[in-house]
């Protein structure tokens, strides 16, 4: 496959820009093709968010080989429009490929250009394309950004049909939590379609343009939240059908069909996730249109997050396996393997082995053993005899001593090895404010250690209280048992963990009061082994947590940096 740098220029989508060459590869075109199907800034499709004002300045009079702080060399225009370009460069200081954005420093929106190049710079989020310098030099404003040579935007994805529910989900989830920690900073996108939406070869999702991209086309908005959401719910919407949820077309998707109205994913096409349609059509339902199939609209991203948090998860489609060929038993005639028989089709004697042969040590050994027995004969064999028993008797005492001795601290008895007891079931305990994540409790004893319940990230700790006295699983142990050990998995070490372990009477026990506690334990590793002093017998256990370490968030699963835990796999003995 060639080379993408997908994250390297935030082309201009539906604003007129035509191509510089007559033919672009797709290392560099970077998704302009579909960014150039109108001419007029009048024709931006629905729920772009906002208006553009065109600038006064004209573009600068660039080069490919043109240097920018003696530093940026200029490879390829991918975009000019409306006094500004972008192109694909190098950074021949750190040998890497970059993407620069240059206008005129007296270009009405430089100003406002540099102030979002360097708000986006400061928030720091992995889950954006960073920004890496923003530079007003020699009459130029140039904003420099990342370039990711292995990311292939939405755009291309959809080219080739819809996503699959679990890619969708990731999708949605990553993109909804990026742009609620975005506005949480004071900062927002409006400019989010499916060519600033870029997926990593590792399976990430990363947003390109946030803050810059409206700067550059003057866009701006009195709901800047509720634009970006109603704009990732556009995203989630074309995922699901390959559609763009209004009548134009854009993007390279067809809209709905005029006079429709906006109808729900599952309508359009068949065998969409129910819950992700609810979702697509709950961000994009802002203005009440479908009120009554929808009762919670969401107007913010922040809000987006926690219904998506309220959904179960969708799991990742089992890997299917191709079943090996048969098995072709073949036998070899010992001696012929790899040469033709001398005449075909008569069947070869096979020849005996030869008689193992006899060392001279072992026929020596012999004759040494027949000589001592006849000389012990005839020296009096009877002595000998006598001699032998008596040291068989000595022996026989001393290991009768050994195994029975009232001094062995086993008694003589093997101690009985624990015995794992099987998980039937587990539900999480709520003891005050909301429930961390109930779908995942599962993972806590499905034998799989990658997998885990994950608490939420408190700004405080180690110890969770006051803001909860804890958080933590019940697990269902089939019967009664007689419980020894309980031994915890846990993700994140670091500063101490403390797991407490409590006796309930049910599943879903109605306060932490009204369970006995059994035992606990404080660790600064990934384990915690807590052992009960005296056996008790119960049915439902609960693991509670009451300190967790500080940990940095977590690129693999997009958590913010603070006081948390996870608990992979649970296991209890007898």
């Amino acid at each position: 496959m060639a080379e993408r740098s997908t994250a390297a220029v935030d082309v201009a989508d539906n604003s007129g820009d035509e191509p510089l060459t007559a033919k672009a590869d797709q290392s560099t075109s970077d998704g302009v093709a579909q960014d150039r199907e109108r001419d007029t800034d009048s024709e931006e499709p629905q729920g772009s968010g906002g208006t553009e004002r065109p600038g006064k300045a004209s573009p600068p009079e660039l080069h490919s080989g043109h240097k920018l702080a003696r530093r940026y060399r200029l490879e390829e225009c991918v975009t000019r429009l409306d006094g500004f370009s972008s192109w694909r460069a190098v950074d021949e200081k750190l040998r890497r490929a970059v993407g620069i954005h240059v206008l005129p420093s007296d270009h009405t929106r430089a100003r406002s250009v540099l102030a979002a190049a360097r708000s986006s710079a400061l928030l720091g989020d992995p889950r954006f394309v960073q920004v890496l310098d923003a530079v007003e030099e020699n009459d130029l404003v140039y904003v420099v950004h990342e370039w990711l040579p292995d990311a292939v935007e939405l755009t291309t994805l959809l080219a080739a049909g819809p996503l699959e529910a679990h890619d969708a989900y990731q999708m949605v989830t990553q993109v909804a939590q990026a742009m609620a920690a975005a506005h949480r900073e004071g900062l927002s996108h409006l400019r989010l379609n499916p060519s600033t939406i870029l997926r990593t070869s590792s399976g990430q999702w990363r947003i390109r343009g946030l803050a810059v991209n409206a700067a550059l086309r003057g866009i701006g908005s009195d709901t800047p939240q509720r634009t970006d959401t109603e704009a990732i719910g556009a995203l989630l919407y074309a995922a699901l059908t390959q559609r763009w949820p209004y009548e134009d077309d854009a993007y390279g998707l067809s809209g709905l069909p005029k006079g429709v109205g906006l109808i729900a994913p599952d309508q359009v096409r068949a065998g969409v996730h129910r819950g992700l349609s609810e979702l697509a059509m709950r961000a994009l339902a802002n203005d009440g249109a479908t009120a009554s199939r929808h009762e919670a609209p969401c107007t913010t991203p922040e809000e987006l997050v926690k219904a998506i948090g309220e959904m179960p998860r969708i799991r990742p489609p089992e890997p299917s396996f191709t079943a090996p060929p048969d098995y072709q038993r073949t036998t070899y005639q010992q001696g012929t393997y790899g040469r033709p028989p001398a005449h075909p089709g008569i069947a070869q004697p096979v020849p005996a082995p030869p008689p193992p042969l006899q060392s001279r040590t072992g026929k020596a050994l012999k004759w040494a053993v027949s000589a001592l027995l006849i000389a012990a004969l005839g020296l009096g064999s009877w002595q000998l005899a006598e001699v032998l028993m008596d040291q068989g008797k000595k022996s026989d005492n001393t290991n009768q001593t050994h195994t029975t001795d009232g001094n062995d601290k086993n008694g003589g008895i093997t101690p009985k090895r624990p015995t794992q007891i099987k998980i039937e079931g587990a539900q999480e305990f709520v003891a005050k404010g909301s429930a961390q994540h109930p779908e995942d409790v599962g993972k806590t004893y499905d034998g799989r250690t990658s997998t885990y319940w994950k608490t939420s990230t408190f700004i405080e700790g180690p110890p969770i209280a006051p803001l909860k006295p804890g958080v933590g699983i019940v697990y269902d142990l089939g019967s009664a048992q007689k419980v020894a050990e309980a031994s915890v998995g846990l993700r994140y070490s670091g500063d101490h963990t403390t797991v407490e372990l409590y006796a309930a009477d049910s599943l879903t026990p109605p306060s932490l009061d009204s369970m006995k506690k059994i035992g606990s334990v404080t660790t600064s590793g990934t384990t915690a082994a807590v052992k009960i002093d005296k056996s008790v017998k119960t049915q439902y256990v609960l693991v509670w947590l009451t300190a967790v370490p500080y940990s940095e968030a977590d690129p693999s699963s997009y958590s913010d940096a603070g006081y948390k835990q996870a608990i992979t796999e649970v296991r209890f003995t007898s």
